[in-house]
């Protein structure tokens, strides 16, 4: 099935799908960027770890009833209830990022890559894990670029919250920050049924930006990952939609499926 949208697939964020695509997307914009940047630059995939507990996703779960641990004797009739313990590991989350690294420089660390996850947008570890990353980046002589194609979740990149309000409602943001000028910042907001920018990607000295085209690196990912036969375009999207986005979403599936 070819790409149904114009810009982002909202269908693409559902729970089953996100983390493959978080780390197709990652790979399909290093390797969209990479010819365009040699032959000084190098893009690299690298990895932020944190640990996650339960809360958040569907661990596997030990269980046993109280009365069997350690061969000891169930309790006597009229003492306690029975209990029921559940055991639950934390666990470990890998979370990849772009870095644009300076060959003719000692692999100095130009620019940062990032693609928000629905982890970073919630209260936990993972929100507090990319929030320590993005203050170290701008403590750092080096250009932050974060990508946000998310409809739902708590503001997390690094422009102030109020200071995207004058651009009203939107649903994915991109924002790039160019190092020195800290408190400037470059935003591409898009609505459900706009295109996904093509960004400017500042290097190191005089060099021109290169353009990353967003809407290519994630058609290029749903075709690589034959996402439309995994997405059952047949149900609601979840998230839900507004009733008029929904109605516009399954008009652009029909038609699609009528050529």
């Amino acid at each position: 099935m070819n790409y149904p949208f114009p810009g982002m697939d909202p269908y693409l964020v559902r729970h089953v799908l996100r983390e493959s695509l978080h780390a197709r997307l990652i790979v399909a914009i290093a390797n969209q960027l990479q010819p365009k940047l040699d032959p000084r630059y190098i893009t690299s995939i690298e990895e932020r770890v944190f640990i996650e507990g339960p809360q958040r996703r569907v661990p596997d779960v030990w269980i046993q009833k109280a009365g069997d641990a350690d061969g000891l004797p169930p309790l006597a009739r009229g003492e306690s209830d029975t209990a029921v313990i559940i055991e639950v590991e934390d666990l470990e989350i890998n979370e990849t990022r772009v870095e644009i690294l300076d060959s003719y420089n000692e692999m100095k660390l130009v620019a940062l890559i990032e693609v928000v996850s629905p982890t970073n947008k919630a209260a936990g570890p993972g929100r507090v894990s990319y929030q320590a990353k993005q203050e170290e980046t701008l403590a750092r002589d080096c250009h932050l670029i974060e990508i946000d194609l998310l409809r739902n979740g708590r503001h997390v990149l690094c422009v102030p919250e109020w200071r995207v309000e004058f651009l009203g409602p939107f649903a994915f943001l991109c924002c790039v920050n160019r190092w020195p000028s800290r408190n400037r910042y470059e935003l591409y907001p898009r609505s459900l049924r706009e295109r996904l920018p093509r960004l400017k990607i500042p290097l190191a000295d005089d060099d021109p930006d290169a353009t990353l085209d967003l809407q290519a690196a994630l058609e290029q990912v749903y075709l690589d990952g034959r996402y439309g036969r995994r997405i059952r375009y047949d149900q609601p999207c979840e998230p839900a939609l507004p009733l008029d986005d929904q109605a516009w979403a399954n008009e652009q599936i029909a038609t699609l499926r009528r050529t």
